[in-house]
């Protein structure tokens, strides 16, 4: 029965809890004591099934338990001797009262209560009607094996869809999600079909891990509980005996890969039983003693181990958009030596065309991952095998972070003039993670230049490639928080960039990096800054003219006087006479509207000549005051966005109006503020804070108030964090600055 909870300081008699011994004493407690609630005659039987069938109980189980019968009268009677008990434990109960007939029923239309019959375990009452059930229902498992996996696929992939993965979740459901203990029994079913040797070894073994990790979960939370949230890894890693949270949440990704790979390759084999991912037939040759057979990447003959063969299988199979059979990866483990140190040309070119392969890259890396190659190859990869990423802008662990970004790297081979480095970067951009140095980019270089010289890449490429690693995050981190017209900006970057070709690499990486990591680590926004700041740096190096800085052409806001506000597309664009405050009245406007602001940007123009609609007595045009553009790319916090003509309204008039106050808020928590001075005529503040409802509005303002004029700003938001630079000048005590903008926004 559910145990107390324990804490994190019990040492080995916490371990003692999730011991198999006490699960097994737990268990026959739990059978024992059902088995006393069936009153004794015939013609009822007591059946376990689901979880309760295969014995798998955590602390706080399901009870799942059918009522057989046959046709007996009193059978409701019984039933509630039998279920009320249950209750009364408050013990989560899925019952059901059925002959075998109906039971079998029900079964040929729900496809989870015909995987549970196979399950079914007798507890109590006559042995002969749940021998009769089981038996049925596993022969017509088999039988119908081809409609009943077609559904049962169905809702794996609908509950996959709604769970998500476990290997890449920081607080994935441990039971239902893609890799969880679910798919476990997924594969029994699969394995049932007698269609696949399911599940194997490795897989077994990963679902006893789940199991006992959710053992310790329960007895963490003191109740039922299958998402392992952060506040519980650390007494959860206690009562598993591993080290720290970190190598909790590398253990579930190792176990949940495992078995995700292990369901991708028993429905490939149910594809091919059904015929559609190819028919057993004529060998078609990939590579040198590589074939395609039945769908898969299989070696053609009997061979001699060859370090390289490995490699040049796994290139064929992306390359072709093939998995490799099992057992292949199998005898490439068992047979093929290790690589010779440096690689011949013959291995590192297999290697080059693998990572190059574009998407297909990820499921045979993954394979070979699974296998044991892939550490074989780069002994450094697994520093950051499975290494979780805490930030939730990221969805994937350190390791397929890293492979999805050479897979989007592809992309780009011919904008660059080296893509075999572009996709080699992208694989090793951020090997630094983990490595305890607070700037992954510079930790980075060491290992990365450890797989180059394993490669046998050559001194000038590997300068290359570890200058991408450093700089990996150099164009968006400027593009995003530095006034791209200061004359100030450019040199810094060229001089890290060094070449034109070097600058399309780091481009190149950069986007693949950001399309990686995952949604709300890009927009079209950034990518517009990164792009004009790439084409800045280009010119800076010579091939080409700088573009000139200030405002866009004016045309594009003619029509009527300042202000002048457009809205298309999630771009809101103001276009006023510069003054102090201008960007705190444009979010405090913003913001009244549920507007969120991912992005923005303030350009001032100084006065100029010719912008205005007047002229003087002489005809002359006359000259206007400095104005400003600001740019915010906005989306609604909630619901639908505001009407277009209520919110153009609004903000023109907030313009003419100035700030207003900002709103009572919830404290945005920590606030960092750091003042830089690589600008020409202006400092720099960067404010990094949790996001949150106006909270541009609160900065700015405080800004206002304190007296500091912006003369230009970067704002972006990266998943839950805010990242803004503002450019100040006027006159203004920092001290002044820093206590108005902690006050409004750290509360």
């Amino acid at each position: 029965m559910p145990s107390e909870r324990p804490t994190a300081s019990g040492g080995q008699d916490l371990r003692d809890l999730i011991a198999g011994a006490a699960v097994e004493e737990r268990a026959e407690l739990l059978d024992g004591w059902l088995a006393g609630l069936l009153p004794p005659g015939g013609g009822v039987a007591l059946v376990a099934v689901g979880g309760l069938g295969r014995r798998e109980l955590p602390p706080y189980p399901d009870v799942d338990l059918l009522l057989l019968h046959d046709g007996w009268p009193g059978i409701g009677t019984v039933a509630d001797q039998v279920w009320y008990p249950i209750w009364e434990r408050k013990l989560p109960l899925d019952h059901a009262v059925r002959t075998v007939e109906e039971a079998l029923a029900v079964a040929e239309q729900d496809v989870k209560a015909a995987l549970g019959l196979l399950d079914a375990r007798h507890l109590a009452g006559d042995p002969a009607l749940t021998a009769r059930l089981r038996g049925v229902a596993v022969g017509s498992w088999q039988s119908r094996a081809a409609h009943r996996l077609a559904a049962l696929r169905e809702v794996t992939e609908a509950r996959w869809r709604d769970r998500g993965e476990l290997a890449f979740l920081l607080e994935g459901d441990l039971k239902e999600a893609r890799g969880g203990l679910r798919d476990a029994t997924t594969l029994r079913g699969i394995g049932y079909a007698q269609i696949a040797d399911t599940p194997r070894p490795a897989a077994r073994a990963a679902a006893a891990r789940l199991r006992e990790t959710r053992e310790a979960l329960h007895h963490a939370a003191g109740r039922r509980c299958d998402r392992l949230l952060a506040e519980l890894r650390e007494p959860v890693a206690a009562l598993l005996g591993v080290p720290d949270r970190e190598a909790l949440l590398r253990r579930v990704s190792e176990d949940a890969r495992t078995l995700a790979y292990a369901a991708d390759d028993a429905w490939r084999a149910v594809d091919r039983w059904r015929g559609r991912a190819g028919k057993p037939g004529p060998r078609r040759p990939l590579a040198d003693g590589v074939v395609e057979s039945g769908g898969e990447v299989r070696l053609a003959r009997a061979l001699r181990p060859d370090p390289v063969l490995p490699l040049r299988v796994a290139a064929a199979a992306a390359t072709h958009r093939l998995p490799i059979a099992v057992s292949t990866l199998d005898w490439l483990v068992a047979h093929c030596p290790p690589l010779p140190e440096p690689w011949p040309a013959s291995a590192r070119n297999a290697f080059l065309t693998l990572l190059g392969a574009g998407p297909a890259l990820v499921d045979v890396w993954e394979a070979c991952d699974r296998a044991g190659l892939v550490t074989r190859w780069l002994p450094e990869w697994g520093r950051v095998r499975f290494a979780p990423q805490y930030d939730p802008v990221h969805r994937h662990t350190v390791d397929r972070h890293l492979i999805e970004t050479a897979a989007t790297a592809a992309r780009y081979a011919h904008e660059v003039t080296r893509p075999d480095l572009l996709v080699l970067g992208a694989l090793v951009h951020d090997l630094g993670k983990g490595l305890g140095e607070c700037d992954h980019c510079v930790a980075g270089v060491a290992p990365a230049a450890l797989v180059c010289a394993r490669i046998g890449l050559s001194a000038a490429d590997t300068a290359v490639i570890t200058d991408l690693v450093r700089h990996h995050l150099l164009l968006a981190d400027v593009a995003t928080r530095r006034d791209l017209a200061d004359p100030a900006t450019l040199p810094p970057v060229a001089e890290a960039v060094g070449t034109v070709d070097q600058l399309e690499l780091l481009h190149a990486l950069t986007l693949s990096d950001a399309a990686a990591t995952g949604p709300g680590a890009w927009s079209d926004w950034k990518g517009k800054l990164v792009a004009e700041l790439v084409g800045r740096v280009a010119g800076y190096l010579g091939s080409g003219p700088v573009p000139a800085p200030g405002l866009p052409d004016p045309a594009r806001f003619a029509g009527g006087p300042l202000p002048v506000v457009t809205w298309r597309d999630g771009l809101v664009s103001v276009l006023a006479p510069d003054r102090p405050g201008l960007l705190a009245a444009v979010a405090g406007c913003l913001a009244r509207h549920r507007l969120d602001v991912l992005a923005a940007t303030v350009a001032v123009s100084p006065a100029q000549v010719g912008l205005a609609a007047g002229s003087d007595a002489a005809g002359r045009p006359e000259p206007v005051g400095a104005r400003a553009l600001v740019e915010c790319e906005v989306r609604p916090r909630y619901g639908d966005p505001p009407a277009p003509g209520l919110l153009l309204d609004a903000l023109r008039r907030a313009v003419l109006a100035g700030p207003e106050p900002p709103r009572p808020a919830d404290p945005a928590g920590e606030v960092r503020l750091r003042w830089c001075h690589d600008a020409t005529d202006a400092t720099i503040l960067e404010v990094r804070a949790t996001d949150a409802p106006g909270l541009l509005h609160r900065i700015t303002a405080a800004l206002a108030e304190a007296g500091a004029d912006v003369r230009t700003a970067r704002v972006a938001t990266y998943g839950a964090a805010a990242v803004d630079a503002f450019y100040l000048v006027g006159e203004y005590s920092r001290v002044e600055v820093e206590k108005a903008v902690t006050g409004r926004v750290g509360g």
